[in-house]
């Protein structure tokens, strides 16, 4: 009887088994990017590599358009297990880690694109370690561009804008306060509430990327935008680690290699669409303060009044101070 028992005991393990494996494996992954834009295009191609390498029943879904809710949602279904995977900015991914808004809310840190790329790539083996123990594995990283300002009407100095109701993203309570602090006013909302409230008026400024202002014809109700790099746009697709667990090997090798020729060439893409964007909306009247070197002057006082803010509330202190660390050792071996 005891041999019996052991023996059903195994077949109703080897049942168990086999019915987990042939469960399809399904990724269910969210952005706030437009459809068809070339970001949503480069997730299905990224998909259908996976789904190839993977195998049969295995099944890739993207929502685009904020179809899931802002990136604060995402994050909260990624956490309850509706989805498994998201293209996600710094505003979304500093909920899961928040060391990462070191790449985007620091306001003219980075003078150029090769600051960046040294400072995240001496902070990513980190910032993805820390991501794991958070429970997600970052597949690939990226940017979109400058964030630049566009408003309803002229502006070119800090203290222009202080007059004008400024967007915020939802759920970032701490740049609400330090905007508050400096004497701006920010309304806060979710992404795909800009274009309404520009419309009506409950906003009158939004710092923006061009590609996405373009994509998104936030240059109609705001045709001023000045020339000033005021922050990179920093993103990465992570999945959960829940998920990727359940890809096979071969699945798992060809989902990675796919994510970061992905968002590698999406980045190259978004940086040298700047000016082509621009130059789009300017035939659709968009109107450009140049930066003068006395502007750019007063804004980089203006950033450092921020900093000491920023420091211990948005970006970690430790972390604050190593990217100032890391763009020291950077600039002293590349002085002209």
């Amino acid at each position: 009887m005891r041999f019996a028992a052991l023996t059903l005991a195994l077949i109703g393990w080897f049942s168990v088994c086999s019915s987990a494996q042939a469960e399809p494996v399904r990724i269910r992954m969210a952005s706030l990017v437009p459809k068809n834009s070339v970001y949503h295009r480069a997730l299905l191609e990224m998909g259908q590599i996976w789904q190839r390498a993977e195998g049969e029943g295995a099944s890739f879904t993207v929502f685009t358009d904020g179809a899931q809710g802002g990136e604060a949602d995402i994050v909260r279904r990624m956490r309850i297990g509706q989805l498994n995977a998201a293209l996600l900015s710094v505003v979304g991914l500093r909920d899961i880690e928040p060391s990462v808004s070191a790449l985007q809310s620091l306001p003219l840190m980075f003078r150029n694109w090769e600051e960046l790329d040294y400072v995240r790539e001496k902070l990513r083996p980190e910032l993805e370690q820390a991501f794991l123990k958070k429970g997600y594995v970052a597949l690939g990283w990226g940017d979109a561009g400058w964030v630049r300002f566009f408003s309803k009407e002229p502006a070119s100095r800090p203290d222009d804008y202080k007059r004008m109701k400024m967007f915020a993203w939802a759920g970032e309570p701490e740049q609400m306060e330090i905007m508050k602090a400096l004497g701006y006013r920010p309304v806060s909302l979710e992404t795909a509430d800009i274009l309404p409230a520009l419309q009506t008026g409950l906003i009158s400024v939004v710092p923006v990327t061009p590609f996405y202002a373009l994509a998104a014809q936030f240059n109609g109700p705001a045709p001023y935008m000045l020339e000033l790099n005021w922050a990179p746009m920093v993103g990465a697709l992570v999945m959960t680690k829940t998920a990727w667990e359940t890809i096979s090997p071969a699945g798992r090798d060809a989902l990675k290699a796919a994510a970061r020729k992905a968002t590698d060439e999406l980045r190259v893409k978004a940086r040298s669409d700047v000016d082509a964007s621009v130059a789009a909306m300017r035939q659709r009247g968009l109107q450009v303060t140049a930066l003068t070197p006395e502007l750019e002057v007063e804004w980089r006082k203006f950033a450092d009044t921020i900093y000491p803010r920023i420091r211990g509330t948005v970006v970690p202190a430790e972390t604050f101070d190593e990217v100032v660390r890391l763009l020291q050792a950077y600039r002293a071996g590349h002085r002209e």
